[in-house]
């Protein structure tokens, strides 16, 4: 039997065709082939992808084909934005814990590859991409969860290839400060032993994309993210998002002004801003910790924090249009290489009726390591859903 052949022509069952790449470490899997085909507008595609065919997410992002740490963009050539002319594509995020509204590491991921290929099939608009000659960049507008993320992808001469050596920006949705300074309290059940006799903790809400509590890392206890005991930093990062997720101040401060579907906690930040490898021409360098999704921490600098970062920096007076900031993860620190560099380039736009916005470029280096085809065989019942090894041992 020619295995290889049976996996092109289906008969060991329907392949789902992805790409394999990371950004800073974190992996992006692109779905560009075998996923169902969706219908409405995104958002609506999301909710049908998280209703009807998560056993199918799951069957991509966990094991045995993926990890607890897993990654993927499913690509969606048709949505709302796209009919109107305003998108070239449209997009969901996954994870271990299910769909996000804005990913800026797989977006940088997705620049890349959407440039590289050809096929009309995988992607329909490529031909209408604009080439810029005189940049050697082309730019590419990705239609997301939680809105409309404008793609600048450096290319060859000619605009065929992107240019690995040159990192890839993105223009985010309107990003901005949701709750600044918030005093949390932690009761006697949530608390984690670093945190010793303080009865509470300082925080911020900030929304770049998605929902982010962003926290200093002595505000939990810890001496800092140089080193660090990842085992004892997870615990308390898991117990305060839970925690947060109902905590009323909180809750009330993650209520998006457009769609109570972008209203919920995404992630807790911890963040260190005394520490980070700084390239050149930053203004300044601090280095983050994500937590988000089930527990699942990135590796990359997290581009859509990065964004709610700045929005915060900037509702605090700390950061100015223009200003470009460098910011770590401990995976970029390790290598010295691989930070996401931001800039806010307009503070003038408004979120529903009155909340005050800036968008923010952020600009990484995303890189290709495979191609994956997945299968279902009868009877696999181990692999037809995924599975956590956490979930085997509970």
């Amino acid at each position: 039997m020619d295995l290889a052949q049976n996996f092109e022509n289906g008969s060991l069952g329907e392949a789902i065709k992805c790409i394999e790449m990371h950004t800073t470490g974190e992996p992006t899997r692109i779905i560009y082939s075998g996923f169902p085909c969706l219908q409405g507008t995104l958002l609506e595609q999301r909710d049908e992808a998280m209703n009807q065919y998560d056993h199918i997410r799951k069957r991509i992002m966990l094991e045995p084909r993926g990890h607890y740490d897993m990654y993927g963009a499913i690509l969606t050539p048709e949505t709302e934005l796209v009919r109107q002319g305003l998108a070239h594509i449209g997009t969901l995020f996954t994870h271990n814990g299910g769909f996000s509204t804005m990913c800026g590491h797989a977006t940088i991921a997705l620049g890349r590859f959407l440039v590289d290929t050809h096929d009309l099939k995988v992607f329909p608009k490529r031909n209408e991409l604009r080439f810029n000659p005189e940049t050697c960049e082309v730019a590419v507008n990705i239609h997301a969860p939680c809105g409309l993320v404008r793609v600048t992808v450096p290319t060859s001469s000619d605009g065929q290839k992107s240019d690995p050596s040159r990192p890839v920006s993105f223009l985010s949705t309107p990003a901005f400060a949701a709750g600044i300074n918030l005093e949390i309290p932690i009761p006697k059940e949530v608390r984690w032993p670093e945190l010793g006799p303080r009865e509470s903790i300082t925080l911020d809400i900030s929304y770049g994309g998605a929902y982010y509590a962003l926290v200093d890392v002595r505000e939990l206890g810890f001496t800092g993210l140089k080193k660090i005991d990842l085992g004892a930093i997870s615990n308390a990062a898991s117990r305060l998002k839970t925690y947060l997720m109902t905590h009323p101040l909180v809750t009330s401060a993650l209520q998006h002004p457009e769609d109570s579907r972008l209203s919920f906690l995404y992630s807790v930040m911890v963040v260190d801003r005394e520490v980070g490898s700084r390239p050149e021409g930053v203004d300044g360098v601090e280095t983050g910790l994500c937590f988000f999704a089930d527990d699942e921490i990135d590796r990359s600098p997290t581009g859509s924090c990065v964004t709610a970062r700045m929005a915060l920096a900037h509702a605090k007076n700390l950061r100015s249009i223009g200003q470009k900031w460098a910011y770590n993860s401990i995976v970029s620190n390790h290598f010295g290489t691989g930070a996401f560099v931001a800039s806010i380039v307009d503070d003038s736009v408004r979120v529903g009726d009155s909340k005050e916005a800036v968008i923010v470029r952020v600009e990484g280096k995303a890189y290709y390591t495979g191609t994956s085809n997945f299968i279902l065989e009868e009877d696999d019942l181990t692999g037809e859903s995924g599975f956590t090894l956490k979930q085997c041992v509970q």
